[in-house]
C-alpha cells in the first residue's frame, strides 16, 4: 500500500489531544476488558485491521479469552458475555453504525438499567473515541506489525 501522511508527526497537538482521551479512558472506571470490547468490537464493524490487531494483543494480556475474542463478531450468539458486556456491546454497535438510527431508547433504556450514569457516559466516550483512532488509521492506511 502507498504510505500516506502520518498524522502523528505532521500533527503532534492532534495526536496529543486523542491520547489525552485514552489517559482520561484510562483513569476512568471502565474496566480494561470492557475498554477493549469495545475497541475490538468497533474496529471489526469499521474494518481497522491496525486496531483489530492491537486491541487483540492488548485484551489476550489483559487476560482476555481466545475464545471470547474469536467469538466477539457473533456474541448476540453466545452466552459467554455477561449482561453488562452485552448491553455494552449493543451500544458500541448503535454508537459506531449511528447513521442507521442511532441510539434506540429501548437500548438507552437497558443500558440505563445496568450501568450508572458515569459508567454510560465513559462507555459512550470509549466508543467515539476508538471511532475516531479507526477513522485516521483506515483514512491513512496503518498496517498491523507483522508477526514475528
Amino acid at each position: 500500500m502507498k504510505t500516506r501522511v502520518d498524522v502523528a508527526a505532521t500533527q503532534p497537538q492532534a495526536y496529543k489531544a486523542m491520547y489525552g482521551l485514552e489517559q482520561y479512558l484510562s483513569a476512568s472506571k471502565l474496566s480494561k476488558t470492557h475498554r477493549e470490547l469495545i475497541k475490538i468490537r468497533a474496529s471489526q464493524i469499521n474494518g481497522c485491521a491496525f486496531c483489530i490487531d492491537m486491541h487483540t494483543k492488548d485484551a489476550l494480556k489483559a487476560g482476555e479469552s481466545i475464545q471470547r475474542i474469536v467469538l466477539l463478531n457473533a456474541w448476540r450468539e453466545t452466552a459467554l458475555f455477561t449482561p453488562e458486556e452485552r448491553v455494552i456491546l449493543a451500544l458500541t454497535e448503535a454508537v459506531t453504525l449511528i447513521h442507521r438510527g442511532g441510539v434506540s431508547d429501548e437500548l438507552y433504556a437497558q443500558a440505563s438499567a445496568l450501568l450508572d450514569e458515569e459508567y454510560l457516559a465513559q462507555v459512550i466516550m470509549a466508543i467515539a473515541t476508538i471511532n475516531t483512532w479507526n477513522r485516521i488509521a483506515i483514512s491513512t492506511t496503518m498496517q498491523p506489525a507483522a508477526a514475528a
